[in-house]
């Protein structure tokens, strides 16, 4: 690691101007992913945090100089749930010349108040950087902390133990490494999770134990991505078990072992993993997209959004519903005895590209079944994507999300909605003044 307490950029932008990226990787259906990802991807986690101690939500998201430019900045900022309003948002650093939304950062809020952005690197081109805040709950200044190897960065604070970060390395592919630190300055040394060819993983944490669940790449290939995993740790990384409690050796090296939850390769299904909560026991709860094929149009067809759940010792698979991309990512909300699911699931004016119309489906059966509770989205312009769930999600910022037009280089605006789904924001572009208030687009019944 390389440690340095160099300021960070800390300059105010205009506005909020999400960045625009497309992968190149096209078919005759358009490119396998892009349009607006500023909230990209589900394996940045978390990207908003709501702290009940200043009522404030946090959030991070990949951002850009102007209009019609793709020049990533990686963006902090607020919404200050008492005055309904948001700053001028904070660029924590200029990336200098990055286009790329792989970049995005994660967020962290310590035991004390401050705010720690952690910002992926990519691969070993590009370090991975790590960020804190001068002053507890403030926006205003950054310092660098340090650099190193890290992709796809998820951050947990486990109140009176330190962070326990999850992350990437392009070693053997896209291995999984955890590290730990009491202080945020000070971290053990990289150690690997899983390592059968690569992974994308998303995680959360319960109780104070961590859960990750990942996908496997068979033979380093990312468009073969397939199968579910499950590992967990209540003791900050020193032991990891199955969901049951078994214990595995880590590194896991061989795609048959003890945390696998489904084998979808011998289906010949991709799976797309969007995120990962609990039910009122505790039982790890899994929202995931399974494909036929990984390029975009109707080949890859059905794209089903899968629900699994650990129900008593055996694991349930219930469909939602199905939409058009690989990449229509959302979130899963679960209180009491309502689940909620927030995402594209519908069509969207374009509509082979990533993302689509937003739409708010829930379940009252712990996902067994689900029913379209409302359209959050219609008749847009530009197809919405990439629907997070903040920490801790208050429900006046319940989710939170881009658009762009993922066949041509648009405009990206933020937006977010609230928990009934009946109201959403949208976050304003330039800013005439230091404090407004997000334009309201939709108020319904």
């Amino acid at each position: 690691m390389l440690y340095n307490t160099a300021a960070a950029q800390n300059l105010r932008a205009d506005g909020y101007k999400g960045i625009w990226f497309t992968l190149g990787q096209f078919t005759a259906y358009g490119d396998k992913y892009s349009g607006g990802l500023g909230t990209y991807t589900s394996s940045h986690v978390p990207v908003a945090i709501y702290s009940k101690q200043v009522h404030k939500t946090f959030f991070v998201y990949g951002g850009t100089t102007a209009q019609h430019e793709r020049h990533l900045l990686i963006m902090i900022s607020y919404f200050d749930h008492k005055t309904k309003t948001v700053p001028r948002p904070v660029i924590v650093y200029d990336k200098k010349g990055v286009d790329d939304p792989h970049d995005n950062a994660s967020l962290s809020i310590d035991g004390k108040g401050y705010l720690w952005v952690f910002v992926s690197g990519r691969n070993t081109s590009r370090p991975g950087i790590l960020f804190k805040s001068r002053a507890p709950y403030s926006i205003d200044r950054f310092d660098e902390i340090l650099q190193g190897e890290m992709t796809y960065p998820q951050p947990w604070w486990v109140e009176g133990k330190g962070f326990l970060y999850l992350f990437t390395k392009y070693t053997k592919g896209r291995e999984l490494y955890w590290k730990t630190s009491t202080d945020g300055i000070n971290w053990t040394k990289d150690q690997k999770l899983a390592g059968m060819g690569g992974h994308y993983q998303v995680s959360n944490l319960h109780n104070g134990k961590l859960y990750s669940v990942f996908n496997y790449h068979p033979g380093g290939n990312v468009d073969k991505r397939t199968n579910v995993y499950l590992v967990q740790t209540k003791d900050m990384g020193k032991n990891w078990t199955t969901v049951d409690g078994k214990t595995i050796q880590t590194p896991l090296s061989y795609p048959q072992n003890d945390a696998l939850i489904k084998d979808y390769e011998a289906e010949g299904k991709l799976v797309y993993l969007n995120d990962l909560n609990f039910d009122k026991k505790g039982n790890p709860v899994i929202l995931a997209v399974i494909s036929k094929g990984y390029q975009a149009g109707p080949s890859g067809d059905p794209r089903v959004w899968t629900v699994i759940h650990r129900t008593g010792k055996s694991w349930s698979f219930d469909p939602v519903c199905t939409s058009t991309h690989n990449y229509d990512m959302g979130s899963l909300y679960i209180e009491k005895d309502k689940w909620r699911i927030i995402g594209p699931t519908e069509t969207g004016p374009q509509q082979y590209g990533t993302g689509g119309e937003m739409a708010l489906w829930e379940s009252v059966d712990e996902g067994k079944t689900w029913i379209k509770k409302r359209d959050l989205t219609l008749h847009s312009t530009r197809n919405h994507s990439y629907a997070r769930r903040p920490l801790n999600a208050h429900s006046d910022f319940y989710a939170f999300w881009a658009d762009g037009n993922p066949d041509s280089l648009s405009v990206s605006y933020l937006y977010f909605c609230n928990k009934k789904g009946d109201k959403i924001w949208r976050l304003p572009y330039t800013m005439q003044h230091a404090q407004e208030t997000p334009e309201l687009l939709l108020k319904q019944k």
